[in-house]
């Protein structure tokens, strides 16, 4: 209802502003807002949040690419010194300074106009090209090509945080010698690689003891990124381990102050608890090869000392070894949470003990492990002579029955079957037995093929379930095989060890980084478009040996140079990912992650004492260096 009006006047009022004054301030604009948007739909609104979110999703989707970008934009301004302290955002493993060949260069500079003559031959992966490869890998390699090609028309090359001169880079063209094109360098490795990749084994060797002699002298393991040391036994497991390495690789300068340690240093008088297994096949072991190696009765002084100390493991009513000796004080127990032993320690002990009763002629140390393999043998519980994981330490039977597998825990039982076999000149028919019974019962319950590209692989039985699982641990086979067809038995055995030898291969280079994850677990349904997943918990890797020892025995028997070659990417790959420039290198925990593979901080000693220990014996072309026949 309008007000009335004056005489004289005219009055005019404004519809729909309650004060009747003219407002424009952000407050009743925020109302007016408000207004409108309760009298949409609730179907409306639903759209329009719905569409706001999807907008902030893709915004934070694009985020990382676009902030790499920047990051490109500005690495040549970045500090290169890698003797900095590694900042979370930038790998905390970095490559050398570039020297003159150096194994760490990045594998795009060796692909372009570099020659380098230790550098690697430009291999592609098979499988890859048949696309068997992730959408998202090859779209960022396709970026990371884009940007380093820019990089490159400045003079040098980004790599993640750390830039290379390209300049540097071919230092290792001798005067006066002309740049080859990457296919006649591919060519020249592929053909002549054994000098070249035989000192970048010397080097990474020299590099990972040069940490430990910094940081962890004297300890059990070195811990490359904190710069300190992890004491497992307090007995230099790194150093004692590595000693006969030292010795193949010719490292007589390091061999001889690790010598000195062990003449002056090292002592079993411990009250310290030790594993039975690990001790065996790390300290007891490494003794006695370097005994064998140099012929220095220290060294089987000190064999004799470790294992006379551990024998208090064997006194257990069934004869089954307990888990853990105290070596000083000469008593054993089972770990705190069981009285079970796992098959494979209790069983992968026996080369060791064998060789001390040989080299000493007491006969008590020989007797106590063949005593195990003679319970093992006769027990019920197998499944077509596949063992399961556990064994009970009082009374001798299985536990845990129903898990059958090649991997952790029960691995090296096969192993050291037919190496038990062969080390008793191949007259003890039992153990063959038991190795070719295995070996039918793999073929029968464990092989599988995968999808999409038929990947031969030894999977799990749980209950009776097939399980597509496989260890790292389990790539020992291919080259167990080998070695068992080598010394007369059957030639499928050959056939088989080369298509397990492929796919321990692809566990590797179907990885972002190259690196094999600890565990894979294969897809076997039709329409997969990749041959191998890994869980989360699985992406680490451990430096371990098991792929290029198999590699060094395919090698060593059929003369085939892909295995030498697919060695020497997998070296590279420990290079670009686990080195660490201070000294040393480390076990990742992510292998999916090359920008950021997350670095456990640990260098397990079997690095030294048997990953580049088997590089070696691999690139090598002397049959007699540590001969297969004898």
């Amino acid at each position: 209802m309008h007000p009335g009006s004056r005489q004289g006047y005219v009055s005019i009022s404004f519809v729909g502003q309650g004060s009747g004054n003219y407002n424009n301030s952000k407050q009743w604009r925020r109302q007016s807002c408000w207004r409108k948007w309760k009298q949409l739909s609730r179907l409306q609104r639903s759209l329009i949040l719905f569409t706001l979110v999807l907008l902030f999703i893709c915004g934070i989707a694009s985020y990382p690419t676009v902030t790499e970008q920047f990051r490109g934009l500005t690495d040549g301004e970045q500090d290169t010194d890698t003797n900095s302290v590694l900042r979370p955002i930038t790998p905390h493993v970095l490559p050398e300074p570039v020297k003159q060949g150096h194994p760490s260069l990045p594998e795009q500079l060796s692909q372009r106009k570099l020659s380098n003559k230790r550098g690697p031959p430009v291999l592609q992966n098979r499988l890859q090209r048949n696309g068997n490869t992730s959408d998202t890998a090859v779209e960022d390699k396709a970026a990371d090509n884009k940007k380093k090609k820019n990089r490159e028309e400045e003079g040098f090359v980004s790599w993640r945080g750390a830039v290379i001169d390209t300049d540097k880079a071919t230092e290792s063209i001798k005067d006066g010698e002309k740049e080859d094109s990457p296919a006649k360098q591919e060519v020249k490795l592929s053909k002549e690689p054994e000098a070249g990749w035989l000192k970048a084994v010397q080097e990474a060797f020299r590099h990972a003891w040069k940490g430990y002699k910094d940081f962890a002298w004297g300890h059990d393991e070195l811990r490359p990124i904190s710069k300190s040391y992890n004491e497992w036994f307090g007995l230099g497991l790194t150093l004692i381990d590595a000693l006969d390495t030292m010795w193949i690789l010719g490292l007589k300068e390091e061999f001889e102050e690790a010598k000195a340690w062990v003449a002056t240093e090292l002592t079993f008088n411990k009250n310290v608890d030790v594993n039975l297994f690990e001790s065996t096949i790390r300290i007891l072991g490494g003794l006695l090869s370097t005994y064998h190696l140099t012929g220095d009765t220290l060294f089987l002084d000190r064999a004799k000392d470790i294992g006379s100390r551990l024998m208090p493991a064997f006194n257990t009513p069934s004869r089954i070894p307990y888990s853990d000796v105290n070596i000083g004080k000469g008593t054993a127990h089972p770990p705190r949470w069981t009285s079970d032993s796992t098959v494979a320690e209790v069983t992968s002990i026996q080369l060791e003990f064998k060789e001390l009763s040989r080299l000493t002629q007491e006969p008590q140390y020989e007797a106590a492990v063949a005593e195990i393999m003679n319970h093992v043998h006769k027990l019920d519980g197998k499944v077509d002579g596949l063992v399961p994981m556990f064994i009970n330490t009082n009374n001798g039977q299985f536990t845990h029955q129903g898990i059958y597998t090649l991997g952790a825990r029960a691995d090296s039982y096969y192993e050291y079957l037919l190496k038990q076999w062969i080390q008793g000149g191949k007259k003890d028919n039992q153990l063959l037995e038991d190795y070719l019974q295995a070996i039918e019962g793999v073929k029968k319950n464990l092989l599988q093929k995968s999808s999409p590209n038929g990947l031969t692989f030894v999977g799990e039985l749980s209950h009776g379930q097939f399980s597509p699982k496989m260890d790292h641990l389990v790539c020992f086979l291919p080259g167990t095989l080998a070695l068992g067809a080598h010394n007369g038995l059957p030639a499928d055995h050959m056939d088989l060890a080369k298509q397990l030898m492929e796919t321990c291969y692809q566990m590797y280079v179907q990885m972002e980084t190259g690196l094999s994850p600890e565990i894979v677990h294969f897809n076997m349904h039709q329409g997969s478009t990749r041959d191998i997943d890994v869980k989360l918990a699985d992406r680490h890797n451990l430096l371990r040996p098991e792929t290029v020892e198999s590699l060094f025995y395919l090698y060593r028997f059929t003369k085939d140079r892909k295995y030498q070659d697919w060695g020497w990417e997998i070296l590279q790959k420990f290079n670009k990912y686990t080195k660490v420039s201070s000294g040393g290198y480390t076990s990742i925990n992510n292998v999916r992650d090359p920008d950021y593979p997350s670095p456990r901080d640990k260098m397990e000693s079997f690095f030294l004492g048997e990953t580049l220990k088997y590089l070696y014996l691999l690139f090598s072309d002397d049959p007699n260096l540590i001969s297969l026949d004898q």
